[in-house]
């Protein structure tokens, strides 16, 4: 088969495939993603007919108007499993509904709170979504059939079918004649080749063909008139290995049977701080026992495994293999970020397993007391809300975490606009506004006019400013806590939040950013605070191409300084 057919079908087949592949996977996803949306919006609806079911309203009613306000089936389950309401039957017809104890998604919304099935529907005759949601009375169940979603589906294939059809004749014409204009020209070289092989180097191919066959022409013109150019050629090759290795993370250390250091890259003299120019002896490099013993062995043609060494605050890892010609090659890399990344991990690992067991170990221990019958109600409510006070707790560190999490992967970007910094201050203000007055704290709010615009997200900047307030109302116990903003000359707006409280010892201060750290544990714990607020703080400031510090004196107070740029640079 020539070219031309080849190009020809291939072009053929490739389409054919992707538009069955699209239509196959694409049918599945859309279904998938249909029904993943649609059992999300029969949760929301579940439980808002739940909010309006009460022991006063009846249950049937209340089934059948929610069923006509949604458009689905609603249905009301006692707990005993018995339908009291239900929007598609009424009267005679809903007694003799049977016991949906057995349902699945019953079953499970009594265990888990939420359970979803999907099966034919006795009455419909048509498969159907089931979403049942717990309520203090039983469990409230919404329905809807799956025909739409089949229909959606079913139409979303045929435009991919029809779209691949006409895509298929496209291919099919622009195939043919791209094949007739690409295998022309290869002909041409061919036969050149075969003269030039031949011995016939007057012999010059045609400089007009296009794009990749063209190269291939003017390179074998070249070839014919230059011998010259395989030195050239040799050159390129060589500034490029140069380039290839300069450009390497890794230093890269060659070394000639005579032991001297004919190669590294920048790379390698400044993780091995060498100054000296190349040629020169492997006694210049580090003489530390790793180095000796790697290029001692490498030089005798034994290839050493990766070893790690410390220089001096630098972790590294240094491989080296024989050459053929009786040198060697040393290999270096930096591993002392990684190192310092897995010593975060751990710690955060460790971090968050104490954080988390402390609240869990309460909860354990009141809940096992709470069996006892014998226990008076006074002691029974103070273990429950003891409960309740450490589950939040639990709850604010894992949004806090999810939030954190967020911040740092990238994949939230901010969506910068002009704010009223004085109403978003009014609102953090009015948050803490209880736990000041509790304390006698003074809230205060210092900004000239033309600092009271802030180019930021909004939701990001009240987050910022509730952290920042919340932390200092929850570590002051006298005076205040004022806001303070400004309007560099450099442009944008410098916010800063004061307070009069305990203060930061210096050794503390660098440190204060990073995830659950704390100067005093016991007491930020007791205080309700998570050791993430400042870290989400610096991740979201950082996101808009601003800066924060922090400044303090022990038993003076703390002031933390955020900037935000005129135009906030965004950045995941």
């Amino acid at each position: 088969m020539t070219l031309a057919k080849r190009l020809l079908v291939g072009s053929l087949v490739l389409v054919i495939v992707l538009v069955t592949g699209i239509v196959a996977i694409a049918g599945s996803r859309l279904q998938s993603r249909l029904a993943e949306e649609n059992s999300r919006e029969l949760e929301r609806e579940a439980r808002l007919v739940a909010s309006e079911w009460h022991p006063r309203i009846d249950a049937d009613s209340l089934a059948d108007a929610a069923g006509k306000a949604l458009g689905r089936r609603v249905t009301l389950i006692d707990s005993s499993g018995v339908v009291v309401g239900d929007s598609e039957f009424d009267g005679e017809d809903l007694h003799h509904l049977q016991n949906h104890s057995t349902r699945p998604e019953v079953m499970a919304a009594l265990k888990a709170g939420v359970g979803t099935s999907t099966r034919p529907s006795p009455s419909a005759g048509d498969d159907e979504i089931y979403l049942a949601v717990k309520h203090p009375l039983g469990v409230v169940r919404v329905s809807v059939a799956t025909t739409k979603f089949r229909e959606i589906v079913s139409g979303a294939q045929r435009d991919v079918l029809v779209a691949g059809l006409i895509a298929l004749a496209g291919a099919l014409i622009i195939g043919f004649g791209f094949s007739r204009s690409v295998s022309r020209p290869i002909i041409e070289l061919r036969d050149v080749a075969r003269a030039i092989a031949a011995g016939e180097l007057d012999r010059r191919p045609t400089l007009a063909a296009p794009g990749e066959v063209g190269d291939l022409a003017l390179a074998l013109h070249r070839m014919t008139e230059q011998l010259a150019s395989r030195l050239s050629a040799l050159e390129s090759e060589d500034a490029l290995l140069n380039a290839v290795i300069e450009s390497l993370d890794e230093g890269i250390i060659a070394v000639s049977p005579r032991g001297e250091v004919v190669r590294l890259n920048q790379r390698a003299r400044h993780l091995l701080t060498v100054s000296a120019p190349a040629p020169f002896s492997v006694d210049l490099l580090p003489q530390e026992r790793q180095v000796r013993e790697a290029v001692r062995g490498a030089m005798g043609g034994n290839a050493t495994e990766p070893t790690e060494l410390q220089l001096g605050d630098r972790t590294l890892l240094l491989t080296a293999r024989p050459l053929p010609d009786g040198g060697a090659v040393l290999a270096v890399m930096d591993l002392t970020t990684r190192r310092r990344l897995e010593t975060i991990r751990r710690d955060f690992v460790a971090n968050v397993s104490h954080e988390l067991k402390t609240p869990l170990t309460v909860i354990g221990g009141f809940a096992e007391t709470l069996r006892d019958p014998d226990l008076s109600a006074d002691d029974r409510r103070r273990f429950l809300e003891t409960i309740e006070t450490n589950t939040r707790r639990m709850q604010r560190i894992v949004d806090d975490l999810l939030d954190l999490s967020r911040y740092e992967s990238g994949s939230w970007v901010p969506n910068v606009m002009p704010n009223d910094l004085s109403g978003v201050v009014a609102d953090v203000f009015t948050g803490v506004q209880r736990a000041a007055d509790a304390k006698g704290l003074v809230l205060k709010f210092d900004a000239p006019p033309e600092a009271r615009r802030v180019d930021a997200d909004p939701t990001a900047l009240r987050q910022v400013l509730g952290n920042l307030v919340e932390n200092a109302v929850r570590h002051t116990a006298r005076g205040g806590v004022t806001v303070r903003a400004e309007a560099p000359p450099a442009g944008g707006v410098t916010v800063s939040v004061s307070d009069t409280g305990i203060g930061i010892p210096i050794e503390h201060l660098g440190r204060i950013f990073e995830r659950f750290y704390r100067v005093d544990s016991a007491r930020a714990r007791d205080e309700g605070g998570t050791g993430l607020g400042l870290a989400i703080v610096r991740h979201l400031v950082e996101a808009h191409g601003g800066s924060v510090r922090a400044e303090s004196a022990v038993g003076q107070g703390t002031t933390i300084t955020i900037h935000f740029p005129a135009k906030a640079v965004t950045r995941a």
